[in-house]
């Protein structure tokens, strides 16, 4: 397995700068970026892999929350209008069916103003930890890998789907996985990796 840093020197013999060295297929240069110059790249953007290798998972904002309490309170009302004109009119059926769906859409806008919510607090306290991860990952575009310099915290290659894996399951984020990147497997830990550290 090939060093991922290589040292350079001027022509008069002084040291130069640390030429970064992709260990899958020894791409340097261009094709070796940071993994977050990569996801700016709007090339990445356009192809994916900037989804692909996402630092944190999207959570939904306070204000999807309102607004989805708000919709939740609408659709609740119909319920409610149902039912009252279930009493209104003397139909036993309007009434019941009318109160279940209130209740029920009630319940269920509570759920996911609650799940948002926890949601987002899962996502702010591994945040930092998944910076740590990410920031110093490189990017190959030779052979798509993505790797850490140094072999530090992760040594070898991976995909980008191993990287996002590895990435948030260390910050706590692995149930939000999709399911490409969930059912992906990572090398084990004797065979180029310290998962944890």
């Amino acid at each position: 397995m090939r060093m991922s840093t290589e040292k350079t020197q001027w022509t008069d013999g002084t040291p130069g700068p640390v030429a970064v060295v992709c260990p899958g297929c020894g791409g340097t240069g261009s094709s070796v970026r940071t993994v977050p110059e990569t996801c700016a790249d709007p090339e990445s953007r356009r192809s994916g892999l900037t989804d692909r290798l996402l630092k944190t998972p999207g959570a939904h904002g306070r204000s999807d929350s309102v607004t989805h309490f708000l919709e939740g309170t609408v659709l609740t009302g119909i319920g409610v209008g149902l039912a009252y004109s279930g009493v209104q009119n003397d139909k036993p059926l309007y009434t019941i069916g009318g109160s279940l769906l209130a209740l029920l859409l009630f319940i269920g806008t509570i759920a996911v103003v609650n799940g948002e919510r926890r949601e987002r607090k899962l996502v702010a306290a591994g945040k930092e930890r998944a910076e740590r991860l990410w920031r110093p990952a490189h990017h190959c575009s030779s052979c798509g890998s993505v790797f850490y310099p140094g072999g530090s915290p992760w040594q070898g290659p991976l995909t980008p789907e191993q990287f996002k894996k590895y990435v948030w399951t260390e910050a706590g984020y692995d149930k939000l996985l999709d399911k490409k990147a969930k059912d992906v497997s990572l090398p084990p830990a004797g065979a180029g990796g310290t998962p944890g550290v």
